[in-house]
C-alpha cells in the first residue's frame, strides 16, 4: 500500500496541481528526482522536462511539462514552483510545433542581434512540450 502526501504544483501565472500523490518524479538541474511519502527534506531547482505525478486517487498518472522553477520536499509534502508549468493534455500541439519551428528559425538564421541563449532556451521549451503532449497517456 503506497502512503499519500500532498503535492502543490504553481507556475507563475496559475496553479496546475493540488492533490494527493503517491509518487513524484521531477526534473532537477542535476537529473530525474523520485519523491515517496517520507523522503528527506530537499529543495532541488528544476531544468526543462516532464514531471510526472502518480495520483493517490485511482485516475491516471498526470504529467506535466516545466521549465524553470524550483522543488521543495518535506516528508509529507512537495511544492513545485515552476517558471512554465503546463499539463499535458492542455498542450496545444500545433502551437508548440510553431514555436520550435520559430526557435529552429533564429537559431539557423545565425543573426549576430539574436540572443542564442534564449532562442536554445526557447527551442527546448518547445521540444519539451511536443514531447509531452505526444506521450500516451497510463
Amino acid at each position: 500500500m503506497a502512503f499519500p502526501f500532498e503535492v502543490e504544483v504553481v507556475a507563475v501565472d496559475h496553479k496546475v496541481f493540488l492533490g494527493q500523490a503517491v509518487s513524484l518524479v521531477a526534473p532537477a538541474v542535476d537529473g530525474y528526482v523520485g519523491v515517496l511519502r517520507g523522503h528527506a527534506p530537499l529543495v532541488a531547482a528544476l531544468a526543462t522536462g516532464i514531471l510526472t505525478i502518480t495520483p493517490a486517487e485511482k485516475r491516471p498518472v498526470i504529467e506535466v511539462a516545466v521549465s524553470g522553477g524550483f522543488m521543495d520536499v518535506t516528508p509529507d509534502r512537495v511544492t513545485i514552483l515552476a517558471d512554465t508549468a503546463e499539463l499535458a493534455e492542455e498542450i496545444d500541439l500545433e502551437r508548440a510545433r510553431q514555436a520550435r519551428v520559430r526557435a529552429e528559425q533564429r537559431l539557423l538564421a545565425g543573426a549576430s542581434d539574436i540572443d542564442i541563449t534564449r532562442a536554445q532556451a526557447a527551442l527546448l521549451r518547445a521540444i519539451n512540450r511536443i514531447r509531452a503532449a505526444e506521450q500516451p497517456r497510463m
